[in-house]
């Protein structure tokens, strides 16, 4: 295996388009990167300095409709005529809708993400008057009050107010009128524009809207909460800060090369759900637009006094939420919880539930820009077997294509592609390959002439196909927005098109915000245009995720639609947890970026993208041996475990760093391995409920005011507490135990905590701190296997915590980890075990559920057992009792049942006397 030579950072900043190493941070003209703040938008600009629109609801035009409530608005102003419509739906969730009335032509409205026909509530008239009317719904527990002036309305839960949306008056709406636009770039205009049009420039860029602007914007109050969370994809803290006296919160997609830390810019992808918490309610609210958009958040001591409602309490927190967007409209959800867990069902109901992945995607992937050929590949696989090291994937970046042209492979250095798969495919693992969105400009090429001549590329607004530059060159970029370009995009997975690949070849999505070198801010001009003569500035946040679609859905067409897919995207949007997993992007090796990972991945987590991770060890610069290995044991308690590094670094196989290195990275890769059974259980849990397999504190210990802003412990499901060591040389580490009464068990010591303190747990390079809840019962492979696969093979182990009243319980989710049998033939096994009166039972946890499997629990491990046993019997279904043996530890309470070999698909359960 070739070793690489390490150059400077600043090497790798010059090579790369993407960002200018002299960039000044301190120029305000021109930020890092070439990227805009709020003061460089022209539409933001307007919105925050423009008039105080105050528009009413004229009660009179009120239609209840199967829909909803419709009502006319007007600004008296300008006369401006806008249509409302509000749709309380079955699940506790509202809809506000607002429209021009009359449009000269449609205004752009995301499709494809909220997933099916949301089923309406039936509203009826609860109260009537010159000035409001309120409208309720399921036997009345809800109700909405739309007021006629100043324009409101109010959304209460049992009668007492939860959200209010314009609030402050901040409704605005720019109509279309129509008209040309003009565009420059550098220094060349095409045509001039007429006074009504607004040129925003920035740097050697101009861009002027087409027809007269179109932004929208508007406020909500959320009442009584003091905490909101959500909205990635940012570099910063788990809690929104309050944006008063600086930037709001950006959401842009761009290529952010080695972002900056705490910082509201735009990053790769974009969920535009904010998530309020306080300790008797969770709500949301989702702003369902894909143009650049921004959001300010407020926090307050208290909700203002005068003309509010009755149900509105005084001297509380609160939190004001403004959100702009360029255009579109105003298409927003309010998520009514009640609880954390029900706001996940309402969102997963909404946008789609996260997908179930293939076991191996569980795995660890070992990733580098770029393997240089066949023969290194080779060496790398070998090489984590030599050292006894568990993988699943290795990935190939850019360089293994013919020139960068994607959906082939370099001639010299990749000439039997196919052979190299089934290589990996002995040892039953996987290779995945880029495919990155732009198509190099070659007429020679006969993907490049298809897509052409089918019309599949963007265009530019002069009807040329639009071309930019990216790795090859000059390329052209496939229109993802375009139903016949993503099914065109499908078939090219097919095995006889793509040639070289096979079925266990999987995809890597790159670039796709889109990047484009030698644009503003790296991305697509807004003028660009799309499939059905949208501009570019309506969908852009989209590209990104109709690109992960087409990708995932080539690959099951692939199978014929019996594999489930593997594809990680850089970019994403509301709904991209149905096409696979993401990832934090191009980082950097670095201790603040391994602390803002954590934050990173809960807030991705707690916006419906639950299948996420960061690079391990940073994708620019060098980690140390320490960093590594801590990043390693962080990143193996998140949901996708990946190592990846930029071609300038030096290499970091986890065995180039010395045998105690080697060592402790292949203890935390292998304690991942073991604990796959209760991570896949949890993937399933999020495919069924919306659960995310890692939560924040609060999610779990929604009562307890001290875990809401608490971002550097988080829950793994409901049963393990993860404090991954985020600082360097420490030799102890304070670790908040949530839950007063709770019960908390060291996963490696077994020694019991008191929940509702702090403790002091000292630790070395090998120590990865995890604890079990008492009342949980965890299932883990007995063994790591040197991949997935062999793991399916091994026994199970489980590990009962008791909680104070020496109960717990706990799920195991089983398949054949690859394919929609689970789906179409019922093809899964699904045990519930449960703790009580010394009696550990294993039953069905659904009756739906039907796997054959040989797997079998070896040992059962019990945490808070007071006293030694006088005996442990086992019944298993149509067996005789039998006694088991048995070992007690009563320094730490332990209990250990060995040698059981019990079919976890049968009934059985453990007696202990």
């Amino acid at each position: 295996m070739a070793e690489e030579r390490s150059e400077p950072l600043v090497s790798l900043l010059s090579a790369c388009p993407c960002v200018d190493p002299d960039d000044d941070d301190d120029d305000d003209d021109e930020p890092k990167g070439k990227f805009k703040k709020s003061d460089h938008v022209a539409f933001y600009r307007r919105q925050m300095q423009g008039p105080n629109l105050q528009h009413r609801a004229l009660l009179d035009t009120m239609v209840l409709t199967e829909k909803g409530a419709r009502f006319e608005l007007l600004e008296p102003d300008t006369q401006t005529r806008l249509l409302l419509l509000v749709s309380p739906c079955k699940n506790d969730t509202v809809r506000i809708l607002i429209d021009e009335l009359r449009p000269v032509k449609a205004r752009y409205r995301v499709p494809d993400v909220i997933t099916g026909e949301q089923q309406c509530e039936q509203l009826r008239v609860e109260r009537r008057s010159r000035d409001s009317v309120t409208l309720s719904w399921s036997a009345g527990r809800h109700q909405v009050c739309v007021r006629r002036s100043p324009f409101r309305v109010e959304i209460l839960c049992e009668h007492e107010v939860m959200a209010t949306f314009n609030s402050e008056g901040k409704l605005w709406f720019e109509t279309l009128q129509g008209g040309p636009r003009a565009t420059s770039r550098g220094s060349e205009l095409h045509e001039d524009p007429p006074p009504l049009l607004g040129k925003e420039v920035f740097g050697q860029f101009a861009d002027v809207t087409a027809d007269v602007p179109s932004s929208v914007g508007a406020d909500f109050c959320l009442h009584g909460f003091g905490h909101v969370y959500g909205l990635p994809e940012h570099a910063d803290s788990l809690q929104l800060r309050d944006t008063s006296d600086g930037d709001p919160y950006r959401l842009y997609n761009l290529d952010a090369f080695a972002y900056d830390l705490y910082s509201r810019l735009g990053l790769y992808g974009s969920v535009p759900l904010l998530v309020a918490h306080k300790d008797d309610r969770t709500l949301g609210v989702f702003w369902l637009n894909a143009s650049e958009t921004f959001v300010n958040v407020h926090y307050s001591d208290s909700d203002p006094q005068g003309d509010q409602t009755p149900p509105v309490k005084s001297g509380r927190p609160q939190t004001d939420v403004h959100w702009l967007s360029e255009s579109g409209v105003i298409d927003c959800v309010v998520l009514l919880g009640p609880g954390p867990q029900q706001l996940f069902s309402q969102y997963a109901q909404l946008t789609g539930y996260p997908s179930l992945p293939p076991l191996f995607a569980l795995g660890y992937h070992q990733c580098r820009w770029s393997y240089d050929d066949e023969a290194d590949v080779k060496a790398v696989d070998s090489g984590f077997d030599r050292h006894d090291i568990p993988y699943d994937v290795i990935w190939l970046d850019i360089e293994h294509t013919d020139g960068m042209r994607y959906f082939t492979w370099d001639p010299v250095h990749f000439p039997e592609p196919a052979a190299l798969q089934r290589h990996l495919e002995e040892k039953h693992r996987k290779l995945v390959v880029i495919s990155d969105p732009h198509i190099k400009v070659d007429p020679d090429w006969s993907l490049y002439c298809e897509a052409r001549d089918a019309g599949h590329f963007v265009k530019d607004r002069e009807g040329r196909f639009y071309q930019g530059s990216c790795w090859p060159g000059e390329s052209c970029y496939l229109d993802f927005s375009s139903p016949a370009t993503r099914a065109w995009y499908s078939r090219c997975f097919a095995l006889d098109k793509y040639k070289g690949s096979t079925p266990s070849l999987f995809v890597w999505n790159d670039m796709n915000e889109p990047s484009v070198f030698d644009e503003p801010e790296k991305t697509m001009p807004k003028d660009a245009v799309h499939h059905g003569g949208w501009e570019h500035r309506e969908l852009h946040n989209l590209y990104g995720f109709y690109q992960h679609m087409a990708t995932a859905e080539g690959l099951v067409t692939r199978s014929g639609g019996s594999e489930r897919p593997f594809v990680l995207s850089r970019s994403f949007f509301a709904g991209s947890q149905r096409h696979g997993a993401v990832w934090t992007g191009d980082n950097v090796a670095s201790w603040e970026y391994l602390k803002i990972s954590i934050s990173m991945v809960l807030s991705l987590s707690v916006a419906g993208i639950v299948f996420c991770g960061a690079d391990v060890g940073g994708f620019v610069k060098d980690p140390d041996p320490e960093l590594l290995v801590r990043w390693y044991q962080a990143a193996a308690l998140q949901p996708f475990f990946r190592g990846h590094s930029a071609k300038v670094t030096k290499r970091r196989e986890p065995w180039l760093f010395g045998e105690e290195v080697t060592a402790a990275v292949r203890a935390a890769i292998q304690q991942r391995y073991c604990l796959l059974p209760y991570w896949y259980t949890l993937f399933h849990q999020a495919h069924t409920s919306g659960l995310p397999p890692v939560r924040p504190l609060w999610v779990e210990f929604s009562k307890e005011q001290s875990t809401f802003a608490v971002d550097s412990q988080y829950m793994i499901g409901a049963a393990l507490l993860a404090c991954p060591v985020i600082k360097p040389g420490v030799q102890e580490i304070k670790v908040s135990l949530p839950g007063s009464g709770e019960i908390w068990y060291d996963v490696h010591s077994a020694k019991a905590y008191e929940g509702g303190k702090t403790l002091s747990l000292p630790v070395t390079l090998d120590t990865a701190p995890v604890f079990q809840r008492g009342g949980s019962v965890v299932c883990r492979s007995t063994g790591s296997g040197s991949c997935t696969a062999e793991l399916q093979q091994l026994p199970l182990s489980i590990t009962v915590a008791l909680n104070s009243q020496a109960a717990a319980d706990g799920e195991l989710y089983l398949d054949d980890g690859h394919s929609f049998s689970y789906r179409d033939r019922k093809a899964f096994c699904l045990r519930r075990f449960n703790m009580l009166s010394g009696r550990l039972l294993c039953r069905p946890a659904s009756g739906d559920g039907a796997f054959d499997c040989d797997t079998v629990v070896n040992s059962v491990t019990v945490l808070g057992l007071k006293s030694k046993p006088s005996a442990v019997t086992v019944h298993a279904s149509g067996c005789e009792d039998t006694s088991a043996a048995f070992q007690y530890v009563e320094t730490c309470c332990r209990l250990t049942v060995s040698s059981l070999q019990l079919r976890v698909a049968t009934a059985w359960d453990v007696q202990i006397l």
